[in-house]
């Protein structure tokens, strides 16, 4: 155990490097980082190497390479830095190892990662009676929740799916809006769902489905809402959709990934009425600031979620709330753990606090854009900026030049058929001077490129 004790106490040191320097990295890479990476090309060894010297290549060689994320200057992808809670929470379960399938193989796992979804539940407001997986993203989640949608809609029409598959089936028709993620469409596309097949709703100028131009609704329709729209981060009109699909007995799905999280802020009017949907789908790793692979699969329906993901076997059978039999994974980590430790951390003022703290950054970052003569293309209303300059040329300018100087980083999007870009506040560590820094950078760049 010395050696290994060793090993792990160097890791631990490095990463406490690593996060020391994090004020003063670049948030992208510099091009000799790049580089550097060239140093891990070789061939497989035909003998291993020491693990101290495993670790040293891949501090010194990976580290400088690493985008700072895990930062207070990153507004790109929604992403959100880790919490120390949830941090910590990793670490010890990364020393458990639990294969977090079901209670027999880690009871610790089982409880905490319940709870956490019971927890997850009333922080957005959703069912208490709720089925809750954890799953590795958005994407696995809401293919996830679209499977027991399928299957439920089809068990409606009284068509057999496990026994009878698709052909010959009733269709099931999906409406989902004209400014829909990819990663919903992704997961239509994998479940089946021909792209040309699908029924788009046309959206207003802020990205939200018009509830005026609703295609038409029925018992086979599949209905998938936004809350977050991502350039704008605006909502659809639950309020106005969601008696229109009941009536119809249509299922709902909402695509949250960060949006769904305004539920637990003060600006969770934004969302009214998203608790009465079917299903849901919304990422730890964006608002909620846990590390990677934490995110939902909600359904109002748990027998349904369980009956769609069940991988029951004679060898191993579980609870239908056992995580194997809500999610895609049998095998699998504990990801809701450190979802709980995150949850536990902040407690509801907490995490009411920090988002509210973000969606006011935002609005201050946009005040100082406008005044400084940019064109603030959405209405500010959760944490997105979307942003665009005097010309594409120029927005594309200030973009790359801001990415090239390494003190922030945000991506480029495309807005109502022109170039913009996006500026998304969701790291716990993003203070009211990083915001500032941020303005007085684009506008500096911005009379810079003008020049």
């Amino acid at each position: 155990m010395t050696a290994e004790r060793t090993l792990l106490a160097d890791a631990d040191r490095r990463a406490l490097a690593y996060l020391d320097g994090s004020a003063s990295r670049r948030v992208f890479p510099d091009a000799t980082a790049i580089a550097a990476l060239q140093g891990f090309q070789q061939s497989l060894p035909a003998g291993g190497q020491n693990p101290a010297e495993v670790l040293r290549q891949l501090d010194e060689l990976g580290s400088p390479a690493t985008v700072t994320s895990n930062g207070a200057r990153y507004f790109g992808f929604v992403i959100g830095a880790t919490l120390p809670a949830a941090a910590a929470a990793e670490r010890l379960v990364l020393a458990w190892d639990q294969c977090a399938s079901s209670f027999d193989n880690s009871p610790v796992a089982d409880h905490l990662e319940n709870l956490a979804g019971r927890w997850v539940c009333q922080a957005l407001g959703l069912p208490a009676q709720s089925a809750v997986g954890f799953g590795t993203s958005a994407t696995a989640c809401t293919l996830a929740c679209l499977s027991a949608a399928r299957r439920s809609l089809l068990a409606r029409l009284g068509w057999d799916f496990d026994n009878d598959g698709l052909m010959g089936a009733p269709e099931i028709r999906v409406v989902l809006s004209e400014t829909a993620h990819i990663t919903v469409k992704k997961a239509l596309r994998i479940l089946g769902f021909g792209m040309n097949r699908l029924i788009y709703a046309p959206a207003d100028e802020h990205g939200r489905i018009d509830p005026a131009r609703l295609p038409a609704l029925d018992n086979r329709t599949l209905l998938i809402l936004q809350a977050g729209e991502v350039n704008t981060g605006e909502f659809d009109p639950f309020a106005e959709l969601m008696p229109t699909a009941r009536a119809a007995g249509a299922w709902v799905h909402v695509d949250g990934a960060f949006g769904l999280w305004a539920r637990a802020s003060s600006s969770a009017t934004l969302a009214a009425g998203i608790e009465q949907a079917d299903s849901w789908t919304t990422d730890g790793h964006k608002w909620l600031n846990t590390p990677y692979d934490s995110a939902m699969a909600i359904c109002r329906d748990a027998d349904a979620l369980a009956a769609a993901m069940n991988s029951d076997a004679a060898y191993a059978t579980a609870s239908k709330d056992a995580q194997k039999n809500l999610t895609l994974e049998f095998s699998r980590r504990a990801r809701g753990v450190a979802i709980w430790a995150a949850l536990a951390s902040l407690g509801q003022d907490g995490l009411r606090e920090m988002i509210d703290r973000h969606i006011r950054q935002a609005g201050t970052l946009a005040d100082a854009l406008r005044e400084g003569g940019y064109q603030v293309l959405n209405r500010v209303r959760l944490n997105q900026v979307l942003v665009r300059a005097d010309s594409d040329e120029q927005t594309v300018a200030i973009r790359e030049a801001a990415q090239a100087s390494g003190e922030v980083w945000f991506g480029p999007t495309i807005w109502q058929g022109r170039p913009a870009f996006r500026l998304s506040v969701s790291s716990w560590r993003t203070s009211d001077a990083d915001i500032q820094a941020l303005a007085e950078l684009l506008l500096r760049l911005k009379r810079q490129i003008a020049a």
